[in-house]
């Protein structure tokens, strides 16, 4: 005795439709995500730091940033706190102060997560006009203050600036691990998205 199949009402045709129409949707950017990480595709975008490949750790490869009073720089500080690093060329002038200001001023955009972003500038004291909130001095304001240091191996060297006025960058996190280099032209307001998305 045979089975007589009844054809699909046209109702229920179309609300299976409907969800598969749905579950496509959300299907999508899953699939396209997926098949976009398997392709090896980073987004970039201007202003933004470039990942560091292959993967640096300063602490462990001893990276040695020796500071005015002789001692070194802590990587790894008593509490997590990212690093930035500012390598500016040789001939730090108004265009590399000008730059170097407006780092200072992202991290103050930080509001209470300031304390968790240290400024270290390898060089020596800009001797241009007055910089904006006296940043050199140890007795002025910390949101915009940048500790001095000079590297004593050069093995931060091929990250330097070297056009005249360039500064480049290095995002360091807490535990000495280098994130992210900024080279000379970046848009500080990139680097000011960046630091926002990070410390938190």
């Amino acid at each position: 005795m045979s089975q007589t199949q009844h054809p699909v009402p046209p109702a229920q045709r179309a609300g299976r439709l409907k969800l598969l129409l749905i579950m496509a949707i959300f299907a999508a950017p899953i699939v396209a995500a997926g098949l976009l990480t398997v392709g090896g595709y980073q987004p970039s975008g201007k202003g933004n730091g470039l990942p560091i490949n292959p993967q640096r750790n300063f602490a462990q490869e001893a990276v040695r940033v020796q500071l005015p009073d002789g001692k070194d720089w802590a990587w790894r500080a008593d509490e997590p706190k990212l690093t930035l690093v500012a390598l500016p060329a040789a001939d730090c002038a108004a265009a590399c102060v000008e730059t170097l200001n407006k780092i200072a001023a992202a991290r103050v955009t930080l509001n209470r997560n300031a304390p968790r972003l240290r400024l270290l500038l390898l060089s020596a004291a800009p001797a241009v006009g007055k910089v904006e909130q006296g940043v050199w001095q140890p007795d002025t304001n910390a949101d915009f203050r940048w500790q001095l240091g000079s590297d004593a191996d050069g093995k931060l060297a091929p990250w330097r600036a070297t056009m005249p006025g360039g500064v480049a960058a290095l995002l360091v996190e807490s535990n000495g691990t280098a994130l992210a280099h900024y080279p000379e032209g970046f848009d500080p307001t990139g680097l000011r998205k960046d630091l926002q998305k990070v410390i938190r």
